[in-house]
């Protein structure tokens, strides 16, 4: 492993670690500001954690809900007979 790579990998690792003490202590403080959590903080590059969905996996969920509330629909309208 690249040791520059190691260095990193530690840095995030502290940086979490950092920020549940932060949490921590603001919990005991009884602040009013909730601090992040460690796994919904920003990476050092200053981008976010957030995972993105790719438009293929948006179209299927969206056609399975589609199907799900058809299917329910169609149940009511069998019923109301």
């Amino acid at each position: 492993m690249n040791i520059v790579e190691a260095l990193h990998n530690e840095e995030v690792k502290l940086q979490r670690q950092l920020t549940a003490v932060k949490a921590a202590v603001a919990a005991l403080n009884g602040g009013s500001k909730t601090a992040a959590s460690p796994r919904h903080a920003t990476s050092p590059n200053g981008t976010s954690g957030k995972r993105t969905m790719s438009a293929a996996v948006r179209a299927r969920i969206s056609r399975a809900a589609t199907a799900r509330w058809a299917k329910i629909g169609a149940e009511k309208a069998k019923k109301a007979k």
